[in-house]
């Protein structure tokens, strides 16, 4: 069965979406497309109007999405941390008990679990959904880890299935059977925060794997240092055997190599062989990676529970470096060794 013929058994919903961003508004379709009534609401009028054209309900305020609902009324929010506990407090006065709020950022967990309580005495429902797929949601489809009470979420159920990739053409797992929904692209992890907990090691994960792939690959590109002259004095490591280094290896051709049935293949390294195969230099990037506070929670996560995570820790301190973070530690080695040899640091002589 087909991916849009499977569609045509899953019941349709009504549910707004608050946050039109690239995911949020990709969401939007993509529900649409599935045949779900979607009202949408974004503080840029603009983006709820492009949505409209595409068949979504477009809603001038929060207050004109919930009305435009019908109960029990599910809001999914798509925003920035900083915007969800403000919009959460606006959205609570349109609603009524038995109501649900879904939050699809990237929520830390904990403030999960404060929200949850903090509605139920309400009577509204809290979900929190950690979703991955990016920009290539659209089509792909939406990984979704999920956390609530089983009640509120079992009610999603057709929302969840639409947004999912679905089963696909990845091979199936024959020890999958019992594992519910996950083969489809989407599962009820746990209680409030349980989905989040889950999308927050996701990312933590994802920090390592693609600074391993970056690493690798830094390694490859500068396998030509041999050719190159270099300087050789006190300051400087010698290069002992630089006829070990005279590689220049095209890095285009060897991520796609890597796709070939190599162990290290993944959808990260699709990407990122499409990358190498427009420009190798990656000349429009000025290596500035930014942290959107997953991997730090993960930490923290790994911290509380004595657990160690070496590799997530390098990666994650390796993006703090990215933005200068570190300079002021290197001139402080710079100033120690220079006040116990007297050495200079290479160019600032």
């Amino acid at each position: 069965m087909t991916r849009l013929a499977a569609l045509r058994y899953i019941p349709r919903m009504q549910i707004g979406m608050v946050g039109l961003g690239r995911m949020g508004a990709n969401m939007v379709r993509r529900l649409v497309r599935g045949g779900h009534t979607v009202v949408a609401f974004d503080v840029n009028q603009q983006a709820v109007a492009d949505l409209a054209k595409e068949g979504a309900t477009p809603a001038t305020s929060l207050a004109d999405l919930c009305a435009k609902l019908s109960g029990p009324r599910h809001v999914w929010l798509m925003l920035p941390v900083a915007f969800v506990d403000g919009t959460i407090d606006e959205v609570v006065k349109h609603l009524a008990k038995d109501d649900c709020i879904i939050d699809g950022g990237n929520t830390h967990y904990i403030d999960d679990i404060r929200r949850a309580k903090a509605l139920v005495a309400h009577g509204i429902h809290y979900v929190d959904v950690g979703v991955s797929g990016g920009v290539w949601g659209l089509e792909r489809g939406y990984c979704q880890m999920i956390g609530g009470d089983a009640a509120a979420v079992a009610r999603l159920d057709s929302v969840f299935a639409t947004l999912a990739p679905g089963v696909g053409t990845i091979a199936r797992n024959p020890d999958a059977a019992g594992l519910g929904t996950a083969e489809k692209g989407y599962l009820h992890c746990g209680p409030s925060g349980a989905g989040h907990f889950v999308k927050m090691v996701h990312n933590g994960i994802e920090y390592g794997l693609m600074a391993a792939y970056a690493e690798g690959l830094n390694i490859l590109k500068h396998a030509d240092i041999g050719k190159h002259a270099y300087e050789k004095d006190a300051e400087t490591t010698p290069l002992r055997h630089p006829e070990h280094y005279q590689y220049d290896f095209d890095l285009a051709a060897v991520t796609e190599l890597w796709r070939r049935g190599s162990v290290v293949g993944s959808w990260l390294l699709d990407l990122t062989a499409q990358a190498m195969a427009k420009d190798q230099s990656l000349a429009q990037f000025g290596g500035r990676v930014s942290d959107s506070g997953e991997g730090r929670w993960t930490l923290a996560a790994a911290n509380d529970e004595g657990v160690p995570a070496p590799v997530l820790a390098a990666a994650l301190f390796g993006r703090f470096s990215s933005r200068g973070n570190g300079d002021f530690m290197n001139k402080v080695m710079s100033a120690q060794r220079f006040a116990f040899g007297g050495h200079l640091e290479k160019g600032k002589h």
